[in-house]
């Protein structure tokens, strides 16, 4: 049985992509940073302990967990807790290239394989108003970075480079090879538009 040690709906959405039968069993876990703490370390720490913690309740089954954060200046951007907060995040990012981590996790009783996946995102040079706009969505509010790449957010966004499945929150491209080479059967399915 695979099982994802997640909440997020886009998460659950990409897995289907790959993988049909999958259960959802989210870990509570503390994440708040550690002093010193890496961006890189922080996302592999937080995978590798949701991942542990789903793994004690659920032996025998293979763990798929993930954290993404987003990294300007060495900072690590998590979700805004306001809509102040969104806007400061969002223009911080305006014009510039950021990255986006994800720490991916797939432990199985038999083998542990826990990676970070990298993209490079540039902003475009948007206007307070297209940044007040889009936090009018309320969209920003639970999401690293405060946006969706894979909803409106796309506006402010002039280009990528790496996995954009990453950005969402799952890279698939990685995942799917941590999937087989741990004995799991993909089915690959077209997402419907």
């Amino acid at each position: 049985m695979v099982i994802l040690a997640s909440q997020s709906p886009r998460r659950r959405e990409l897995l289907a992509r790959i993988v049909s039968d999958f259960q959802v069993r989210p870990a509570d876990i503390d994440e708040t940073p550690r002093a010193n703490e890496s961006a890189e370390q922080y996302v592999q720490r937080l995978a590798h302990e949701k991942a542990t913690k789903v793994q004690e309740v659920c032996a025998g089954s293979c763990i798929i967990a993930a954290d993404t954060t987003v990294v300007v200046d060495d900072l690590m951007l998590q979700k805004p807790e306001s809509e102040q907060e969104a806007f400061a995040m969002l223009s911080s990012l305006r014009g510039r290239e950021h990255r986006v981590l994800t720490g991916l996790a797939v432990y199985t009783s038999t083998r542990r394989a826990l990676k970070v996946v990298s993209t490079s995102v540039r902003f475009a040079c948007v206007s307070d108003d297209l940044i007040k706009a889009y936090i009018a969505t309320g969209e920003p509010s639970d999401k690293a970075g405060a946006y969706a790449l894979q909803g409106v957010g796309d506006v402010l966004v002039e280009s990528i480079e790496g996995s954009v499945s990453n950005v969402i929150g799952l890279p698939l491209q990685i995942l799917s090879e941590l999937l087989v080479a741990s004995g799991v059967n993909l089915s690959l399915s077209r997402s419907v538009d």
